[in-house]
């Protein structure tokens, strides 16, 4: 079974153990998850079966989109709702939904984030999260990210307790932590803040609406179903540019050959050379010699 398997995260796991549980289930090996969500998010998280599992890295690199909650008047030591307050400042100012949407709008395009201490992120070899349980806190190098689209769900802004809350929905690059996006807009409207809620409604091109919870997946596999919902490993590279390949080249392809660069080749970026629908690798221009291409990646070599 090769291909692409949309699961639905549930809160309280680890991207690791979704994986863990896949593997079970289908009683297979090769099995890999797409860009971790931490265990308070739910969502879309693409598992990779098979030679999918080749290409998990193209499904991590495209681009997210996630809808959230922020609260505004005290921040966390995780920047999410399950750490401890580390600061409060009441609001004590009327916040207007046309103020909050300016401030989510100037965060569109490319912004610099340093990755919070409860992270993944390794510095000097160990992650972050490590350092952050012994209670060290560490300099983090900072990352550029790109946010596309940044916006305010509907126009409730609930107050309590000192407290503002309101929804949002974002679609950012790799690499973008909502979590410090949330502390971030919350500098701007001059308070702490953190993200209390995240579910990540699409990636790469696989949407909520495309994805099965673990009990649907049981369901499919008691009824021998589950061929039906798994996509071909083809759709978590189609964000690429693709080349259709002539027959005579397939065997140079699967062999991983560098070969003179073809007309009309993209002129950016790498690109997935196709034959009769199916991926066998992705090729760049040969960065010594931009007559030529070369493989980045072998996906099919039977």
């Amino acid at each position: 079974m090769d291909g692409i398997l949309p699961l639905w995260k549930p809160k309280g796991m680890t991207s690791h153990d979704c994986v863990f549980k896949v593997r079970k289930l289908l009683r297979m090996k090769k099995v890999g998850h797409t860009g971790t969500l931490d265990p308070d998010v739910d969502g879309v998280l693409p598992i990779c079966l098979g030679k999918a599992t080749k290409i998990a890295e193209y499904i991590t690199d495209a681009g997210k989109v996630y809808e959230g909650e922020v609260t505004v008047g005290f921040s966390t030591t995780t920047e999410d709702a399950s750490g401890e307050i580390v600061d409060r400042k009441n609001v004590d100012r009327d916040i207007s939904i046309e103020e909050i949407e300016i401030v989510l709008h100037s965060f569109i395009g490319m912004i610099n984030q340093t990755p919070p201490m409860f992270s993944a992120v390794k510095v000097k070899g160990k992650r972050l999260y490590e350092y952050a349980r012994e209670g060290v806190t560490i300099e983090r190098p900072s990352r550029t990210v790109h946010i596309y689209e940044l916006r305010l769900l509907g126009d409730m802004i609930e107050k309590k307790n000192g407290t503002i809350s309101f929804r949002f929905r974002v679609h950012c690059s790799k690499g973008t932590y909502i979590r410090t996006l949330a502390v971030m807009i919350g500098e701007k409207l001059g308070y702490p803040a953190h993200m209390s809620l995240l579910t990540r409604i699409a990636s790469a091109g696989i949407e909520a609406s495309d994805c099965l919870t673990f009990e649907q997946l049981e369901k499919a596999l008691e009824e021998d179903e589950i061929i039906q919902y798994i996509y071909p490993l083809e759709k978590g590279i189609s964000h690429l540019s693709f080349f259709s390949l002539d027959s005579n080249l397939i065997v140079k392809i699967k062999n991983g050959a560098v070969l003179p660069r073809p007309n009309h080749w993209p002129k950016h970026g790498q690109v997935v050379m196709i034959f009769e629908g199916k991926a066998y690798a992705i090729y760049q221009v040969h960065p010594e010699n931009e007559t030529l291409i070369k493989p980045v990646k072998v996906i099919r070599n039977e």
